[in-house]
């Protein structure tokens, strides 16, 4: 069997994984990541993801089943649950990050410390092959080419 570093194992729930088959007119493309190592990670995550399904701005393409992986930064915390979505919209990378910013909060993100526990991380991935980089949206997001939190999950959608 197959070791990747911090890599723990793969889980499921109602909706991740998803793959929506219908057809999609939107302009943009973006990819979310997720993360929480507050419980309830799973529930919360399928909360969030039934939000968005309300959300007309925002389209869900498919997602990628859970990842628990070894927490990265500060170490001496529980395991991470990270997932990733493909979504569609109209709107602009900034105004994206805006809203997921605003679910966070809604899900009572506390940014303490840097890489301190949290209930729900949504970071802007990608986005429609832009790249972007001002003081408040960079796209690609940092890192993301070197975390298994983010390289393994696309990987399986």
């Amino acid at each position: 069997m197959l070791k990747i570093n911090g890599a723990i194992r793969f889980e499921t729930s109602r909706f991740f994984p998803y793959c929506n088959k219908g057809v999609i007119k939107q302009k943009y493309y973006a990819f979310i990541g997720l993360g929480s190592n507050i419980e309830p990670e799973k529930k919360r995550f399928d909360i969030f993801f039934r939000k968005l399904l309300d959300d007309k701005r925002i389209k869900i393409l498919a997602t990628s089943p859970f990842l628990i992986n070894k927490a990265f930064g500060f170490t001496e915390q529980k395991d991470f649950t990270n997932a990733v979505m493909i979504i569609a919209t109209n709107l602009h990378a900034r105004a994206l990050l805006k809203i997921l910013l605003y679910y966070e909060l809604k899900f009572k993100r506390k940014r303490t410390f840097k890489n301190a526990p949290r209930t729900l991380d949504l970071d802007l991935l990608y986005f429609s092959k832009k790249v972007r980089k001002d003081s408040w949206c960079e796209v690609p997001h940092i890192g993301v080419k070197d975390r298994i939190s983010v390289i393994l999950p696309i990987g399986l959608l």
